[in-house]
């Protein structure tokens, strides 16, 4: 049994890790932002007698995350795994979206990881034991137009899990990223749309997720393969997560960086053919109509 601290734990990949790694037998410590608020992972627990516990976390303030790391490591004494997961996402263009969402999709998704890291990584690295799973995603490989603000944040935690698995290895501490596609998440519901329809990126994402949302793929495949991760004792530090990410990522790697940036400057029509061609996905039913251009 391991003790594992999950941010973000609320909704989505997050309570599906927490619900997942509980069934395992591990000890769970499901930190979110206002637990009364969300009560379904308590709920859960308490019916299925998981050993999960509740703590109010906020990644994005130093104070609370060093209060709730001292609290967990009061009462565990140590902590084996922590998994990154808190994250918030948005759409729109570089242009039309305000530097201070940038600045909040960063201060969660970057430096709200790399506060948790810091906050665990001493102990681990006294024991020479632990194991860092660091949320990411297929958009922290590939960066879409319109969804520069959350690509961004994601880019930037790929590399800081590529710094710290280097320094790391030595001790003997883990370090894993796991690189979902379009999972069924609420996610998806509380995201910020900031476009004005200026730029296609944005409405072409939205026809992307709604499409690929068709057939879902539910946050209980991330969460049984972060089980998965936390139980094996090999050094990958890479995984795709679910059946579209590999996918997707190859298809980025097979593009030159110039072509990649051509197909933001194909009209809609055929837009839809190339995605269709090249990923089988049908957006052409999901995409809302874009502005008349003079």
């Amino acid at each position: 049994m391991k003790t594992i601290v999950i941010t973000g734990s609320s909704t989505g990949l997050g309570l599906a890790a927490a619900v997942s790694l509980a069934r395992a037998g591990h000890d769970v410590i499901a930190t979110m932002r206002n637990p009364p608020r969300t009560p379904q992972l308590q709920e859960l627990a308490a019916q299925e007698s998981l050993a999960v516990t509740v703590l109010p976390l906020d990644v994005d303030s130093d104070a609370s995350v060093t209060a709730a790391f001292e609290k967990i490591l009061a009462s565990r004494g140590q902590i084996d795994v922590l998994v990154n997961n808190a994250g918030i996402a948005s759409l729109g263009s570089v242009e039309e979206t305000p530097l201070d969402l940038f600045r909040q999709t960063m201060e969660t998704n970057y430096f709200g990881a790399l506060r948790c890291i810091q906050a665990v990584l001493p102990r681990m690295r006294e024991r020479r034991s632990g194991r860092i799973v660091n949320i990411s995603s297929v958009a922290g490989k590939l960066a879409f137009a319109g969804q520069a603000c959350y690509s961004a944040s994601k880019f930037a935690l790929e590399a800081l899990s590529d710094a710290l698995a280097a320094e790391v290895r030595a001790f003997n501490i883990h370090v894993n990223v796991v690189e979902p596609g379009v999972i069924e998440t609420p996610i998806f519901g509380k995201g910020n749309d900031v476009s004005k329809q200026i730029y296609s990126g944005a409405r072409r994402m939205s026809a992307i997720f709604a499409a690929a949302l068709v057939h879902p793929v539910p946050a209980s495949v991330i969460g049984d393969q972060i089980r998965d991760i936390v139980d094996d004792d090999a050094w990958t530090v890479r995984y795709p997560g679910g059946p579209a990410a590999a996918g997707l990522m190859q298809w980025r790697a097979s593009l030159t960086d110039e072509d990649y940036v051509a197909i933001g400057a194909l009209d809609d029509e055929a837009w839809c053919r190339h995605i269709e061609s090249t990923l089988g996905i049908d957006v052409r039913p999901h995409l809302a109509p874009g502005p008349a251009l003079a």
